[in-house]
């Protein structure tokens, strides 16, 4: 008799479901551990109780705790660059495109404290383990070649300042979006001044939009 061929399209089966449910699960708890307690601090035994999940389906799915946690930086990034593309500013004016690009990053950082731990962490390690990453670099070009298109299109209406390099410009939104995140609790010490609470930071998203607003802005003639 011969088997019968799985129908394209046809839902997924009960088994490929659980599968999926399990890894997200882990993935759920190992996002928490690593970015609370960095590599060297997080434990199996911790993320394995927190997913409610046997210890041998970590190994199963991901061999072992390094490679647990390049899965974890693999999918906190790869949903800011899924977020990222999903941005539609094809139709936007570029100058207010590049904008709306900048307000959509400072949010994302702002809803996800553990990302800012992660990338802490890893830079602590150089990278290291961000470089055993194939699917990273795939799902970060498209983010730049967005924000080229963008300059492109503003270059040639003369909306945008011209000569504007894209992966530049994105390393400068990231950073006036990242960096007092990343220190706010010593910045709060040194300064004797809260910059955790919310007003802090709508000034500071402000006051980076206009920095950046003048940036863009095309250099007058004289």
């Amino acid at each position: 008799m011969r088997a019968k061929r799985k129908r394209l399209g046809a839902p997924a089966g009960p088994r490929a479901v659980n599968i999926a449910e399990t890894r997200e699960k882990i993935l759920k708890a190992a996002i928490e551990q690593f970015s609370q307690k960095g590599l060297s601090g997080a434990r199996i035994e911790s993320i394995c109780t927190e997913a409610d999940v046997n210890p041998r389906m970590v190994y199963h799915y991901f061999k072992d705790k390094e490679g647990l946690y390049v899965a974890v930086l693999e999918k906190v990034l790869g949903e800011l660059r899924a977020e990222e593309t999903a941005l539609d500013v094809s139709t936007s004016e570029p100058f207010e495109g590049l904008l709306t690009m900048y307000d959509f990053t400072f949010g994302h950082f702002a809803k996800h404290p553990e990302l800012i731990r992660l990338l802490s962490s890893e830079n602590l390690l150089e990278g290291a383990f961000l470089k055993n990453s194939v699917a990273t670099p795939i799902v970060a070009s498209p983010v730049v070649e967005h924000i080229d298109t963008l300059l492109k299109r503003g270059e040639a209406t003369g909306t945008v300042r011209a000569g504007l390099d894209p992966l530049h410009l994105y390393v400068v939104m990231v950073g006036l979006s990242y960096f007092h995140k990343s220190n706010m609790h010593t910045l709060s010490v040194i300064w004797n001044k809260s910059i955790t609470s919310a007003a802090w930071q709508e000034d500071h998203r402000l006051l980076g939009r206009d920095l950046l607003a003048t940036y863009l802005r095309p250099t007058p003639k004289i």
